[in-house]
């Protein structure tokens, strides 16, 4: 049976892309596949070539959610170990120093629509639908809620979480659910050019912005400038910041040292 995950570098681009890969059985984030994304993200990461990291699926569907068999007939515990994994999972995500962007090619629904939400950038086939269809069933979707609402607020969210109905491509696009939406065919392109607009950055100064940029994000204003403010300052120190701002002055090139 091929691996439900599966990880590559391609050092040209300077880009890991982690792939979905049980298309015919929806690409299901079960326990077993959330660990495997969770561990090729963590692999991806501290591979130095690697940039920015792309998420993506095989198939019509990007992913269906949960394995519901999984969840069916088990004790507390054991339902809160599939809960706990995939919190891990979407939280490292966002802990790695490197951008990471879900290439949208089809239906992301439930915990597949908490992925989407997840990454830091997400571009999007114009035949992906979006949604969190878990009232349906008798499961709210509480876990994809909190990435969900975070990345179009509390009334879309709300109205995706109470009616389970999905929304198109356009639709997630203009709610901030993803960045931008391209012809199916273009999509791996346009993956790529948005991938190649961050990858000529100092990997170190992404580091420091990718993880501050969480850090303020649900701070109230003061305390947010209050601690960007230092953290501006503690970036201004380091090596690539000096040889950025003194490559601007000069007007060259800078020479990246990733520190």
């Amino acid at each position: 049976m091929p691996a439900s995950v599966l990880i590559a570098v391609d050092e040209p681009t300077a880009i890991g892309v982690l792939t979905l890969n049980r298309p015919e059985q929806r690409n299901p984030l079960s326990v077993a596949a959330m660990r495997e994304v969770t561990l090729g993200l963590k692999t991806l990461s501290a591979e130095p070539a690697v940039r920015v990291i792309v998420i993506r699926a095989e198939g019509p569907v990007f992913s269906a959610g949960h394995n519901l068999r999984e969840m069916i007939g088990r004790t507390l515990e054991e339902e809160r170990a599939v809960f706990d994994t995939c919190t891990e999972m979407m939280q490292t995500v966002q802990s790695v120093p490197q951008p990471v962007i879900a290439s949208v090619q089809g239906t992301a629904v439930a915990a597949g629509c908490q992925l989407v939400a997840s990454c830091d950038l997400a571009v999007s086939s114009s035949t992906a639908v979006f949604g969190t269809p878990g009232v349906k069933i008798g499961l709210f979707c509480s876990t994809p809620m909190v990435a969900v609402s975070r990345a179009i607020g509390r009334k879309r969210a709300l109205q995706m979480l109470l009616t389970g109905e999905t929304i198109d491509a356009h639709t997630a696009a203009d709610w901030g659910l993803v960045n931008f939406v391209v012809d199916p065919e273009g999509l791996e392109t346009a993956t790529t050019e948005l991938a190649s607009k961050i990858v000529g950055a100092s990997p170190a100064t992404l580091k420091i912005g990718k993880e501050a940029f969480y850090q303020q994000i649900d701070l109230p204003q003061d305390q947010a400038y209050e601690a960007m403010g230092e953290t501006m300052a503690q970036n201004a120190m380091i090596c690539d910041a000096q040889e950025g701002m003194t490559a601007f002055v000069e007007k060259r090139a800078p020479v990246w040292q990733g520190r």
